[in-house]
């Protein structure tokens, strides 16, 4: 008996082709689906076009439409909802996705690194494999939100994108894939479900910079963000969560002001952890009250901060430092 899914289309590589002006989206989710017939093997599907964008130019405003087509259908009986989506912020897309439904089936996204007109398109095997996983008797019922690429799954939460052009773009540093898909079958290493917290919130009228530091790096991106009135920044640091000293001093008068910062880290795998001292080491920054992101990268911890300070705001700084640093 077929799974009932839904396909929810927006665009990206998996459907773009190239024109004049360079690629653009150009395929429905119609013809995404009908160039797999061998999906039919694994489920009922219905097709809905959310957007037609490159992901690099995604918006909040589209991500709370696809949560809400996604919970939509999830209503109306489907048992998961596959995402085709662009690679460059697909990791930010299924970690907010991640963050906002809290449903009783799986969402995976998936997309491609190789255009229809390519030679060699992946986009067919990287569509089979997240209808096979999102139909799969192991995920059923189980809910979270992962991404399907070259044969693996990975949770939301712990993928990144690892290269610019590889087939094999998809990682989670220091864990495994979900699963992978195999001729055989499908092949699952770590158990499904949601690794990330619920949020109550779908959109956010917050304003939360990113800040990056390095060698020599001053005060001024604090500064013009403490100018533009944000409400939260995000630290991006260097190894266990440390900045210059001028920055450092510029973080300890945003959050005297009453803005939450959050620290991550530049390296790709590892927790922040305060140690160090001086005006930017991280024993100091955690003195003067910042939020530890843990293994975060500074794009998710930004989605995550926008999003609850639209469900909590931002007068409660311990609710803020729990769901940060409470998230096993």
């Amino acid at each position: 008996m077929s799974v009932p899914l839904t396909v929810l289309s927006t665009g990206g590589t998996i459907a773009s082709t190239s024109g004049e002006t360079g690629a653009t989206p150009s395929k429905s989710g119609d013809d995404l689906v009908a160039a797999v017939p061998e999906l039919a093997s694994y489920a009922d599907i219905e097709v809905v076009e959310v957007v037609q964008t490159p992901s690099f130019d995604m918006d909040l405003g589209s991500l709370a439409t696809i949560a809400k087509r996604i919970r939509t259908a999830v209503e109306n009986g489907a048992e998961g909802a596959i995402v085709t989506h662009g690679t460059d912020t697909m990791e930010e897309s299924a970690y907010y996705l991640d963050l906002v439904l809290d449903l009783d089936a799986p969402v995976v996204l998936t997309g491609a690194q190789r255009r229809p007109d390519e030679v060699s398109p992946d986009g067919p095997s990287n569509l089979l494999t997240a209808v096979r996983m999102a139909s799969h008797e192991r995920f059923r019922g189980t809910g979270g939100v992962y991404i399907a690429f070259d044969e693996e799954l990975h949770a939301a939460r712990d993928v990144t994108k690892q290269h610019t052009s590889k087939l094999s773009a998809f990682v989670s540093p220091e864990k495994c894939p979900i699963a992978r898909s195999t001729r055989e079958g499908i092949r699952v290493h770590r158990e499904p479900g949601s690794r990330s917290i619920s949020i109550d919130a779908l959109a956010s009228t917050a304003t939360v910079p990113m800040v990056k530091t390095g060698v020599g790096v001053g005060a001024q991106q604090v500064t013009d963000a403490l100018g533009m009135d944000a409400d939260g920044i995000v630290v991006e640091g260097t190894g266990l969560g440390n900045t210059t000293s001028a920055l450092g001093d510029a973080i300890a008068d945003a959050i005297e002001r009453g803005v939450p910062v959050v620290i991550t880290s530049r390296c790709q795998a590892g927790v922040v952890a305060p140690v160090y001292g001086t005006a930017g080491g991280g024993e100091t920054l955690r003195a003067h009250g910042v939020i530890e992101g843990g293994d975060l990268p500074a794009h998710k911890a930004r989605l995550k901060l926008l999003l609850l300070i639209e469900a909590l705001g931002t007068g409660d700084m311990g609710a803020l430092r729990e769901a940060f640093e409470g998230e096993v």
